[in-house]
């Protein structure tokens, strides 16, 4: 912050009072402290006004511009005019360039001498902006917090450590603490941001970091291609792989302490044209929610899904596609009906999340336990409810069918695009037509989208997405405003507006750094269908998916895209993220 003297802080102060910021009786109690201290100072100590208000009044006394910082997103190539250590040491972020000059923003504006050093680093003049110390130092953390401990390993890492990784030293980068602070400082950052996965891919003169978040993958870093033998060697060490195979993929996996949470990490790795690549999955089962009614799921689809899982035995199948959620839907379903009077048995591949009175088995092909034939084992353990991790053949997919006749609950997945797609799917497979509809209680449908963060603003809905929404849900919503309770209870979202308005109040999300893009977690959209007697005709008719989808909406199925339009209206996500992840559906 700028340093005052008594008339620049009582000016301030008089216009903080003018615009009606700060309590008066507050304001004259400082004035009338008589210790000589910084007036403005006690009155941030005592919570009465901000340190932002103070730099904001400052720039308009003085007459200096004033730039919020918060929101602003500095492109790479503008923050490295400036170094990172002259950054921290006199509080100024550069912003941008225009007609020549470099815009810096910076909290003491009246430190001529700094802005001549500045200049003069960077060869080119300068035009100064001001910000709050607050405001610079977030925006210090957003862009280099996170990394500093990752440069300074890259820093550390030279040529001649590189060289021994690329050779198979393993010794050496065992002993490489830096690369080791370096993977425990991205690390850190994906755990933080809740990412799922972490991609370390090299470029001809680069690697690039990239974590995806929120489903969305997004570049965190760029580092020197030198630095790439020894992080891609120590993760390899860390995951039990061979260090010295570059020409074929390996998969490993290894726990690690981040931020006090024991977070499991899956391990791929594959040569590309410019190196290996390395993808970290990171699976952290206290993030995780496995409560059914909190992860999306509600109103028609919900009361499917319980009433199915209610019965003694039959199959119970969720379909969709890579990181859709379909895993820990079936997770969240056991959870529903865990007790110590039943028997519950998984075969997975790979066991994601380990959950206590449950028997899980992992899936290991090279030693010959299959899908098929660890179905095979499970039914001999004497089980009441099993889980197949996927339904990928027909032999398993026979198995399944012939563990839900004989009076077994199954949970499985497939990969289809819909619900209805599975049975097809199945008869596919050579599953006969009438064990299917026999077995089958119910078949779920599901996609991921991004929630809109707490921070937010409402907004009313353009003439096109107003379109969209009534062509969407018009027949779901309420016609009145008398039904609007009735309705918002049946499909699960309370406050739902009436059908054919000339506008909806939808919610946009804040973009900040901890919520990119104005998104924080995520939800599922969902589409069941209950496999009755008329469903049963149809799957023994060889029908299509389409029209098994027309007669379950006919019988009242909200279908993924509706599903994901009425979370619109409820505020928990946006139409870009429906049209996103479910583009392709009717």
């Amino acid at each position: 912050m700028a340093v005052l003297t008594k008339e620049a802080e009582t000016r301030i102060l008089d216009l903080l009072l003018a615009e009606g910021l700060v309590d008066p009786t507050l304001a004259a109690n400082a004035r009338n402290s008589g210790d000589g201290g910084p007036i403005l100072d006690k009155l941030i100590n005592e919570h009465a006004i901000s340190g932002d208000m103070v730099s904001h009044a400052t720039a308009l006394i003085i007459g200096v511009p004033y730039v919020e910082l918060r929101n602003i997103t500095i492109d790479q190539d503008i923050l490295i005019k400036i170094p990172y250590e002259t950054q921290s040491r006199f509080m100024v972020v550069p912003l941008g360039e225009k007609d020549g000059m470099l815009n810096i923003a910076m909290a003491d504006v009246t430190n001529v001498q700094a802005t001549d050093y500045i200049s003069n680093l960077i060869n080119q003049p300068v035009r100064v902006w001001m910000s709050s110390e607050r405001g610079i130092k977030e925006m210090l953390e957003k862009n280099h917090g996170d990394f500093t401990t990752v440069k300074q390993a890259v820093k550390d890492t030279n040529e001649e450590v590189a060289e021994k990784a690329q050779s198979g030293d393993v010794k050496t980068i065992v002993q490489d603490s830096p690369i080791s602070k370096a993977l425990t400082t991205i690390l850190s950052y994906a755990v933080k941001t809740k990412s799922s996965d972490i991609h370390i891919e090299p470029l001809e003169d680069a690697l690039i970091i990239r974590c995806r978040i929120d489903g969305v993958l997004r570049k965190i870093m760029e580092l020197p291609k030198v630095v790439a033998p020894a992080l891609v060697s120590r993760i390899k060490i860390l995951a039990n792989l061979k260090i010295d195979e570059h020409r074929i993929p390996q998969d490993g996996q290894f726990t690690v302490l981040v931020e006090d949470k024991e977070v499991d990490l899956r391990i791929a790795t594959s040569p590309v044209t410019w190196g290996e690549q390395v993808v970290i999955r990171l699976l952290d089962k206290k993030g995780v929610s496995m409560d059914i009614h909190q992860m999306g799921m509600a109103g028609r689809a919900l009361r499917d899904v319980l009433d199915g899982i209610k019965k003694p035995n039959g199959m119970i199948l969720t379909s969709g596609p890579t990181g859709s959620g379909k895993s820990t839907t079936l997770y969240a379903l056991i959870q529903e009906i865990k007790s110590e009077e039943i028997n519950i048995v998984t075969l997975e591949d790979p066991v994601e999340y380990k959950m206590d009175g449950i028997n899980q088995i992992q899936v290991n092909v090279d030693a010959g336990l299959t899908f098929a034939s660890g179905l095979r084992s499970i039914l001999r353990q004497d089980p009441d409810v099993v889980m197949v991790g996927e339904i990928r053949d027909s032999e398993t997919a026979q198995l399944a069918v012939q563990a839900a006749l004989t009076g077994h609950l199954v949970f499985s997945t497939l990969h289809t695009n819909s619900a209805a797609g599975i049975l097809p799917r199945l008869l596919d497979m050579g599953i006969e037509p009438f064990l299917l509809a026999s077995t089958l209680n119910v078949v779920i449908g599901q996609r991921l989208v991004r929630r809109v963060t707490e921070k937010r603003d409402l907004y009313k809905s353009s003439e096109l997405e107003t379109d969209s929404i009534n062509s969407i849900v018009g027949d779901l919503l309420p016609k009145t405003s008398g039904e609007v309770d009735e309705v918002s209870e049946d499909l699960g979202y309370p406050g739902l507006p009436v059908r054919n308005e000339d506008y909806y109040m939808l919610a946009k999300g804040r973009d900040t750094k901890e919520t990119p893009g104005g998104y924080s977690g995520r939800a599922g959209i969902y589409e069941t269908i209950i496999v009755d007697e008329d469903i049963q005709k149809m799957i023994v008719n060889h029908s299509t998916a389409a029209e098994i989808m027309r007669l379950a909406r006919e019988k009242g199925t909200v279908t993924m895209r509706q599903d994901g339009i009425l979370k619109v209206l409820a505020g928990i996500t946006s139409i870009e993220e429906v049209n996103r992840v479910a583009s392709d559906l009717s």
